[in-house]
């Protein structure tokens, strides 16, 4: 088995793909790294926001919402 990593210009070659792997000719399989590195973007912004109660979230959009009349 010989693994190869593409670069997709169309999208229609996507469902070309499906088709070849129903034929069982390919294995398609998401790339880890760009799960990894999506992981690491989310984990960058973890806890960024506290916990607030409803009531103070919504006197905020208030008064976000009143700034701009």
């Amino acid at each position: 088995m010989q693994t190869v990593t593409i670069d997709i210009l169309n999208t229609k070659v996507v469902r070309l793909l499906q088709d070849l792997e129903l034929m069982q000719l390919i294995r398609l399989r998401k790339d880890k790294m760009k799960t990894t590195n999506l992981n690491i973007e989310i984990s960058k912004y973890k806890g960024a926001m506290t916990k607030q109660p409803l009531s103070e979230i919504d006197k905020q959009l208030s008064e976000l919402r009143n700034e701009w009349e």
